[in-house]
């Protein structure tokens, strides 16, 4: 097979905005979102898109013009990323988490003039200083309080007033309530799905340092309806989506947000990972799809696994991503969820997904094989004009209809990552006679011990058959003698008592010497992205920090 591996042809290219419209015309009166208690109807949602989108229009966002989104999951985020498209606007995600330097550097590097955020201070506080340096023409503020319930909304109102900002009046401020106040629909948007670019998709990439990666309108939605064809058979109009996954993460945005519209799902939207509310929204709301990363899982399980008899039967269908799913960790929530969880594998570059298991073909350990119409081509690292043969350890490679145009403005970067027309993802894996693609590891995180390979990924999946450990990570750390040795991080379950030096030697059963970790250091906790994504990056700087 020389690494390669073909799907069906590519499927049809559209405008994004049409998943809204085509979702309101079939779903009308059904609900799309439930908002800690508060629910919309897809009609609903199809008409404040339409409002907002002639208000933006209102305020000079035309084709091409580059709007901030800046906002946890809530309403909000869904209509206003409708309604940018719709103006023929493109979306740029923040993460509202982000430094106020974060996100004046991401907002000049992309020509953002408006940004839509909520009037909470934590979010407010900075967008308002860059507001008042110039960074944006416009900000367009939404009410958090009028999200909410009725009674949840006076009550934030009465006595969470500290949380909320003070928001001046007149430019650049734009209240949401003044946004849809006037045209009832848009002036359509004349959009090239293939060249026009729906979404900025901010990304370490393959090289670690934020890019926005271009991706069109036809790149979304084609890995849209690829996900379509692959994924279990579904009940149209009447699943409901877990919505916790952050929406500025393209997983989230996907194969959340824009797939669980497309099937008339009724999305749960949570604004963020605490264990607390998600357990009550599971079990009040039982969702029937679940989608989310590794953290998610486990998260779930250490909820369930203490009580006496968890029901979750309710859940349908799970998918994994974003990160590698450990086997133990999917062997726990099977057990206590009883329902199979499909991985897949993806990137921002590719909108984001290239892999997926199918139910009824599973490969365990494998991220399933490519979408229609991708192709994955294994290449040597060092040398990646050589293809590789099947079942070689190389750098994974894609072709498809769903990679992106490239870099916005940064044709160096782009062209760092692409090989012949493919893009090269950074990741090490191969693949199996039946085209099954196996991920080892990241070539960045590759540690090189006396000349050897050694692959963290291995070190990781090693720790997760100690009963004791619940999260596992492993970095290379300067050895004088190897040049680097592996380190490893874990933290342990909830009730659980193990030593570094007792998990350390129960690893020198399950690895060679070679990838025996130097230490083994227990953690109250550690670092992870907004995704919820355990942070390699982020631990390996700590680590440079308390080693000076």
């Amino acid at each position: 097979m020389d690494g390669l591996t073909t799907g069906k042809p590519p499927l049809q290219a559209a405008a994004v905005s049409t998943i809204l419209d085509d979702a309101v015309r079939e779903f009308g009166p059904r609900p799309a979102l439930d908002f800690m208690g508060r629910t919309t109807r897809y009609d609903e949602l199809g008409r404040l898109a339409n409002r907002a989108a002639a208000g933006l229009q209102g305020i000079g966002v035309t084709k091409g013009v580059k709007v901030g989104l800046c906002l946890p999951n809530c309403p909000y985020f869904v209509i206003m990323y409708f309604a940018i498209l719709k103006a023929g606007g493109t979306v740029v995600n923040f993460n509202p988490l982000y430094t106020e330097r974060e996100i004046e550097a991401q907002a000049r590097g992309t020509g953002v003039s408006v940004i839509v955020t909520l009037d909470l201070a934590m979010i407010q506080t900075k967008i308002g200083a860059l507001a008042a340096r110039g960074v944006f023409n416009h900000v367009v503020v939404c009410a958090m309080a009028n999200a909410l319930p009725v009674l949840k909304g006076a009550a934030m109102l009465a006595f969470k007033r500290k949380e909320l900002a003070s928001i001046p009046s007149g430019a650049p401020y734009v209240p949401f309530r003044e946004l849809i106040s006037g045209a009832s629909v848009p002036v359509p948007a004349a959009i090239d799905p293939h060249q026009d670019i729906a979404v900025l998709q901010f990304t370490g990439g393959t090289t670690g340092t934020p890019k926005a990666a271009m991706l069109t309108h036809a790149n979304i939605t084609i890995n849209l309806a690829q996900i379509l064809e692959v994924f279990p058979q579904v009940d149209r109009g009447a699943e409901r989506m877990l919505g916790v996954l952050p929406f500025f993460h393209v997983f989230a945005m996907t194969c959340v947000m824009n797939f669980g519209l497309s099937i008339g799902a009724e999305i749960l939207l949570i604004p963020r990972l605490d264990l607390k509310p998600l357990m009550q929204t599971i079990y009040n709301r039982r969702p029937t799809i679940v989608e989310g990363v590794p953290t998610l899982f486990t998260a779930i399980c250490n909820a369930v696994e203490t009580e006496k008899s968890p029901d979750l039967s309710f859940i349908k269908f799970c998918a994994s991503g974003g990160a590698p799913l450990s086997p133990e960790v999917l062997a726990r929530f099977e057990n206590v969820a009883h329902s199979q969880v499909l991985e897949g594998y993806g990137l921002s570059e590719c909108s984001p997904v290239v892999c997926f298991n199918r139910t009824g073909a599973i490969r365990r350990g494998s991220v399933g094989t490519a979408l229609p119409g991708t192709s994955i081509e294994i290449r040597d690292p060092a040398n990646p004009e050589m293809l590789l043969a099947q079942g070689s350890h190389g750098e994974i490679c894609v072709r498809g209809p769903q990679v992106m145009l490239g870099y916005y403005e940064n044709p160096e970067e782009t062209a760092a990552v692409t090989i012949h027309g493919a893009l090269r993802t950074g990741d090490v894996g191969y693949l199996d006679e039946d085209g099954y693609l196996f991920i080892v590891d990241r070539i960045k995180d590759l540690i090189i011990c006396g000349g050897y390979n050694v692959y963290p990924r291995v070190i990781e999946e090693a720790a997760y058959l100690h009963p004791a450990v619940q999260e596992a990570m492993a970095i290379g750390v300067p050895d004088q003698y190897r040049g680097q040795a592996p380190k490893l991080f874990v933290t342990l379950r909830t009730g659980a008592v193990a030593t570094g030096e007792e998990i350390l030697e129960f690893l020198t059963g399950h690895l060679n010497k070679i990838e025996i970790p130097k230490s083994v250091e227990i953690r109250e906790t550690l670092p992870k992205t907004m995704v919820g994504k355990l942070s390699k990056k982020d631990l390996i700087a700590e680590e440079n920090r308390r080693m000076g």
